[in-house]
């Protein structure tokens, strides 16, 4: 009796991507519409599969040309903008043989993609960390002098040292590590983009417990920065301790 169709979806479904060409090639003969649509639908999927290796292979690109080097590790930062909250930095050295996929500037991903990416860079790296510059710090000194701050520190928390820093559009100061600067870094190089992912869910964790700390001005939806219902309740309950002075004085008085 010739399986249903019903019982041939179970398969694809159920079915991991390394099986999905057997499967391909054993139902492309049946002419049953139900099974034809599985079939293209199946393929599409290894297609989209095969175009995602693609594009990571060219986001290998620079670690490739800079593997000469043992520790090869991505800077980024999220956060130079909002109007509260910290600017966080991150820290990534990915082993030689990765073959993660979907790394990507983290403002191309969805939070739930973020997430899950985050979880598989911290266990697959070979290191990470997070560096931070509070508010207090970033008005005492500058955005740009504090997020150098906190990538100095990022630095700093890793396991192991880097040889090569591959870095998001600066050179960081003070720092003797050989540095490449690239611009738009995080859409070019995995190991940058990996940076810019866990350094975007660590980010986004602590603007969620600060909009515990400090209700009404939706930190858990805008994340600091200055949305229009954000600035609007900055100037209905004033700044709260987290708000960056040098940046709110435009909407209120510091």
């Amino acid at each position: 009796m010739a399986e249903t169709i019903k019982e041939i979806r179970e398969k694809f479904q159920n079915a991991e991507i390394s099986k999905l060409r057997g499967l391909i090639e054993l139902y492309s003969v049946d002419e049953r519409s139900g099974v034809t649509a599985l079939v293209k639908s199946a393929q599409k999927k290894i297609d989209a599969l095969e175009k995602e290796k693609a594009r990571m292979y060219e986001m290998f690109s620079f670690e490739r040309e800079y593997g000469d080097r043992e520790f090869i590790c991505g800077i980024d930062e999220v956060g130079r903008g909002p109007l509260a909250g910290p600017v966080m930095t991150g820290a990534v050295i990915l082993p030689k043989d990765c073959d993660l996929l979907y790394l990507n500037d983290s403002k191309k991903l969805s939070p739930e993609k973020r997430e899950v990416l985050a979880e598989e860079i911290k266990k697959n790296a070979v290191a990470w960390a997070i560096g931070r510059a509070e508010p207090e710090r970033i008005d005492e000194i500058n955005i740009l002098q504090a997020t150098y701050e906190a990538m100095r520190q990022a630095i700093q928390n890793l396991s192991v040292k880097p040889d090569i820093l591959l870095n998001d559009a600066v050179i960081i100061p003070e720092v003797q590590i050989p540095q490449i600067k690239i611009i738009k870094g995080d859409a070019k190089s995995a190991s940058i983009a990996a940076a810019s992912i866990i350094a975007k869910v660590a980010r986004d964790h602590v603007m969620v417990d600060y909009d515990k700390e400090y209700p009404g001005y939706d930190f858990a939806g805008n994340k600091g920065y200055g949305s229009s219902a954000h600035i609007e309740a900055l100037k209905k309950l004033g700044p709260c301790p987290i708000h960056r002075r040098s940046f709110i004085g435009n909407f209120v008085e510091v």
